[in-house]
């Protein structure tokens, strides 16, 4: 069996150790031993970029955030779906993996990254939402591990009444918000619709046809029904 490679690390700003592995020609990143992504499976991280998009493909212009880089598959598939004058920002909180996804040495998203509409941004994603309200088309939240974050305790903020009103805020009156979860969010999607978004989830494979399932919540603000006569 060939060995797993320990290529680099960082420190989350809470502490948390990530590491990057390359094994068997596949990358990795480790969150204090613990597996939190791989390139081997990316077929979840590609069909949230599809359920947030796919409306967006002939529209103007359209404007798309993007939370967490992670190995640039979300924003890969954004690329593939959204048209030339898109723009899309992606906001990722630890530099290292930033500085992993250019590095020519590796596999990663390096190409993507140097596309034309790509505005890459070492921030929090919290903060992009906060400062830019009404801005976005679709917002992509592929960060941390979901509702129940484990690489930085900070990202729990995101997934909050307050941060679900944050992300609410950033979006246009038609615009859509998409969330990636390692395992279903019964209570989440209740604290959705508490807030005011009416929000559908589906069950989708890690690999495109095996290995677990993860979950992809879509979410709209919720239809006023119109006054009675």
């Amino acid at each position: 069996m060939r060995p797993f490679e320990r290529l680099a690390e960082a420190t989350a700003p809470d502490g948390t150790l990530l590491s990057l592995y390359r094994h068997d020609g596949a990358y990795l990143i480790r969150v204090d031993g613990v597996e939190l992504m791989s390139t081997r499976r990316s077929h979840a991280e590609r069909e949230l970029a599809r359920s947030a998009c796919a409306s967006l493909a002939n529209a103007t212009a359209p404007h798309v955030l993007i939370g967490g880089l992670g190995f640039g598959f979300t924003l890969r598939a954004a690329l593939e779906i959204l048209p030339a004058d898109a723009r899309v920002v992606v906001a990722e909180l630890i530099p290292e993996v930033i500085e992993w996804n250019r590095n020519p040495d590796y596999d990663l998203a390096g190409g993507a990254l140097r596309d034309p509409r790509v505005d890459l941004r070492h921030a929090d994603v919290s903060n992009v939402l906060r400062e830019s309200p009404g801005v976005f088309d679709a917002i992509l939240l592929d960060v941390d591990n979901g509702a129940e974050p484990i690489t930085t305790a900070d990202n729990a903020r995101l997934y909050g009444a307050a941060g679900i009103r944050r992300t609410l805020a950033a979006l246009k009156s038609d615009g859509c918000v998409a969330y990636w979860s390692a395992i279903p969010a019964p209570q989440f999607m209740k604290l959705l619709a508490r807030v005011g978004l009416e929000a559908t989830a589906q069950q989708v494979r890690a690999h495109a046809t095996s290995g677990p399932l993860h979950t992809i919540m879509l979410a709209r603000r919720a239809v006023k029904p119109a006054p009675l006569a």
